[in-house]
């Protein structure tokens, strides 16, 4: 799904470049808003793609959007899944005031590859993540599957972002060390 929104009227010129962040329900607006500011200082589109990891990629429209179905056969629906109604509404919400021009992206499968895609796709400066929060279930799912920002630092060639949600003090452990 891709649909544009343009706030506020201090940009005058078409965005050049585009800002990726990827985006999921729940997510501190931190990581929405420093990328929007970073597409602001770059006069660059903001584009925030939610990835679904229950999907996968059927055929890539190459326009930034893809056709994809559930992993699961029993779960097989007609259409086409669009951006979760409940984050495009927060998205709305959240840069209704930010004077910046965005678009919104579904996304389906691995979260590094796809956003990586995409970026790829658009020719994007950059792409925007957020790290995750520090708790038991967030640090499983990070040994099991590795890090959404780590796997886009190491197979990108162009900057990726990461903006830190629940930094630790230098004295304490990280998330993934023992406590």
């Amino acid at each position: 799904m891709r649909r544009t929104i343009e706030s506020g009227s201090a940009m005058t010129a078409k965005p050049t470049a585009r800002v990726i962040v990827g985006v999921i329900p729940g997510q501190p607006d931190a990581v929405v808003l420093q990328a929007a500011t970073f597409a602001r200082r770059f006069n660059a589109e903001l584009v925030c793609a939610s990835v679904d990891v229950n999907r996968y990629m059927v055929f890539d429209l190459g326009d930034g959007s893809m056709t994809s179905i559930p992993l699961d056969p029993d779960l097989v629906d007609p259409g086409e899944p669009g951006f979760e109604p409940g984050l495009l509404a927060h998205l709305t919400a959240l840069l209704a005031d930010v004077d910046v021009v965005w678009s919104t992206r579904s996304l389906a499968g691995d979260p590094a590859l796809a956003l990586g895609g995409l970026a790829d796709t658009l020719g994007a400066a950059m792409i925007v993540v957020g790290t995750r929060e520090a708790t038991v279930r967030a640090s499983l799912g990070e040994f099991f599957n590795g890090s959404v920002a780590a796997h886009l630092a190491h197979r990108q060639h162009r900057p990726v972002v990461v903006i830190p949600l629940a930094p630790v003090a230098v004295d304490e452990a990280l998330p993934w060390e023992p406590s």
